[in-house]
């Protein structure tokens, strides 16, 4: 059967600055900010090693319309091993790459195309084989409106088409929704795959044709959990093959510890070492959230004697040093006793919140964002911040609704 192989990836998001990362030892927060640019060269060493017929990038290989020379001064050197390889690229910019941004440009090498704002299509021949990429880069930031409407369908049945398409699945508001489309408006035009963008988690919405996104390529926060990585996809006119390559540098995680008949704080930091190291050891350098569950009466009480953050330094104290690195970014007791009494109206305080648009969430931050003194030094509120804004949210919610329950027996 007679197929084409190529990589497909997306969101880079190459020098994000992982804001947050409070009390991360100097050395660690380096290694951290350095890990989009090593998932990136990862990416690089696997296609030169491998061979490709092309590679697909489809948006956000920045992480903001101000480009750091850095990072195009990396991804043109990856670029350039590529040329060397002769492994062409194709690329779409996405919303945090658009065209508009205010940038020093470097000069990419021959085998790169970068796609117009315009809705276009790009023959190549691979051994023989006819290959039509279609795909347009955002003008601005901001592109609301549907695009899907613009691709053309396919109509010569011998050549693979493949669309690239930075955009939302229309009706999901779990991202800022950009260049919505609906799964059977992508099979409608009966390409032999989608190439999709913009959301950070691995899925495939569609089997016939793929309609798939990667991912991104290294977490940036406890909301992009898990390994990163992208897809190589060999594709014939009956079917398609994909493997997911891993290139996380870090990976962030939550890791749930059940601590019952403990009384001494050497046996509980021992406990949580060992469940740690465990961690690391199949995932490599981490970034986790350790959730303390099960208590019994005598071990609540136990952990009440001392402060949640007394008991995260400690635990941090004991992991410094290990290799790889875990770093313990936010410690939470679960009290069984107070759990089932505090969900209903945890669940309800959090649908609502769940419920804001990113307009609605400006409106409650509005005192904030408007303040004369503080909103000079305040950066426009992204998606991410309204994740970890909600993450805040819910753990206010488990630290103190047991309290005031308590209080109102």
């Amino acid at each position: 059967m007679t197929t084409i192989r190529f990589i497909h990836t997306a969101d880079l998001h190459l020098d994000s600055p992982f804001k947050g990362m409070t009390g991360l030892p100097s050395a660690r927060l380096n290694e951290l900010r350095e890990s989009t640019f090593t998932a990136f060269n990862r990416l690089i060493d696997y296609a030169v090693e491998t061979s490709p017929d092309f590679l697909l990038i489809v948006g956000d290989i920045y992480d903001g319309e101000d480009r750091s020379l850095r990072a195009q001064r990396k991804f043109q050197e990856g670029m350039e091993k590529l040329h060397e390889a002769h492994i062409p690229v194709y690329i779409t910019y996405g919303n945090h790459d658009h065209l508009s941004g205010n940038w020093t440009r470097f000069e990419l090498p021959p085998n790169v195309h970068e796609f117009s704002e315009e809705v276009e299509e790009v023959p190549l021949t691979v051994r023989g084989m006819d290959v039509v990429l279609h795909g347009f880069s955002y003008p601005t930031r901001h592109v609301r409106e549907e695009m899907i409407s613009k691709y053309p369908p396919a109509t010569d049945p011998h050549s693979f088409h493949i669309g690239l398409l930075h955009g939302s699945l229309a009706g999901n508001e779990t991202h800022a929704v950009y260049s919505p489309f609906t799964i059977g408006e992508l099979q409608s035009k009966h390409y032999d795959y989608w190439a999709l963008g913009h959301i950070h988690l691995r899925q495939h919405l569609s089997e016939d044709p793929p309609i798939v996104y990667p991912g991104n390529i290294q977490g940036r926060h406890r909301n992009e959990s898990g390994e990163k990585g992208f897809y190589e996809v060999e594709l014939s006119k009956t079917d398609a093959v994909l493997s997911f390559v891993p290139t996380s540098a870090v990976q962030f995680g939550r890791i749930q510890i059940p601590c019952v008949d403990i009384r001494h704080a050497n046996e509980w930091l021992a406990v949580c070492e060992e469940a740690l190291l465990s961690f690391a050891t199949e995932h490599g350098p981490s970034v986790v959230d350790v959730e303390i569950l099960n208590l019994d009466d005598e071990t609540a009480a136990f952990f009440a004697q001392t402060a949640e953050d007394v008991w995260l330094e400690a635990i941090r104290e004991v992991m410094e040093g290990h290799e790889p690195f875990v770093w313990v970014q936010e410690l939470t007791v679960t009290n069984p006793s107070h759990r089932q009494e505090s969900n209903s109206l945890m669940e309800a305080v959090l649908g609502q919140v769940d419920s804001w648009s990113e307009n609605e969430w400006k409106q409650v931050l509005g005192d904030v964002y408007q303040h004369v003194r503080t909103a000079r030094y305040l950066e426009p509120l992204k998606e991410e911040d309204i994740q970890e804004l909600r993450h805040e949210v819910e753990k206010l919610l488990l630290n103190e609704l047991p309290t005031v329950l308590e209080v109102n027996r």
